[in-house]
């Protein structure tokens, strides 16, 4: 039994230790520490090694071990990759993202709208149905997304038109758009028009 409470207490360790690196890692990324936390890593691989190597009885126990390994195989992989992309001067997993300001106004540029049409009875305004299908097909097929039948359209149309005029809305507005290079079909119902 002292060996379970070995396997035991080296375990607690290892999880306590590897927490610290993992905080002492996040310090170095952030600037905070001036090097790597090398003192730290080798302790938690000597622990690895040790009952990489050894004789873990339980399966609670193993289980615990293989759980910890992983998580530190994980984490010495993205700290290496961080490392190496530091040292090559490019942008690697723990560089600052680019603002969100000045990255989402772009994609808003990006948004490309092709066709907006309005219904009141879109089985009386087949002209229309039809110009709205032909401009979210030929966006779809631009995108290599899968085309579907006219009929399936049309009854998804009247369908949610149908559902936007019993909520009070008088007319309902369809729009075709390119989105970060997906198509984006939206319907809205548009308050307070009169027909």
């Amino acid at each position: 039994m002292a060996e379970d409470s070995d396997v035991q207490r080296d375990l607690a360790t290892l999880a306590t230790e590897l927490k610290r690196l993992e905080a002492e890692y996040n310090g170095f990324f952030a600037g905070r520490l001036p090097r790597p936390p090398w003192e730290t890593r080798g302790r938690v691989e000597a622990l690895i090694k040790r009952w990489d190597r050894g004789n873990i009885d339980t399966s609670v126990d193993r289980f615990r071990f293989q759980t910890l390994q992983a998580r530190f195989q994980t984490f010495i992989d993205l700290w290496d990759r961080g490392q190496r992309a530091r040292e090559e001067g490019r942008p690697g997993p723990f560089s600052a993202p680019p603002p969100k300001a000045g990255k989402k106004k772009p994609e808003e540029v990006e948004t490309r709208i092709l066709h907006v049409t309005a219904f009141h009875d879109p089985m009386r305004e087949m002209d229309k149905l039809h110009g709205l299908y032909d401009s979210l097909m030929d966006a779809r097929r631009q995108t290599g997304d899968e085309v579907v039948p006219f009929h399936r359209f049309a009854a998804l149309v009247k369908d949610q038109v149908t559902k936007l005029r019993e909520a009070g809305s008088p007319e309902v507005a369809f729009r075709v758009a390119l989105k970060d290079g997906k198509v984006n079909f939206t319907v809205r119902g548009l308050k307070g028009v009169a027909g």
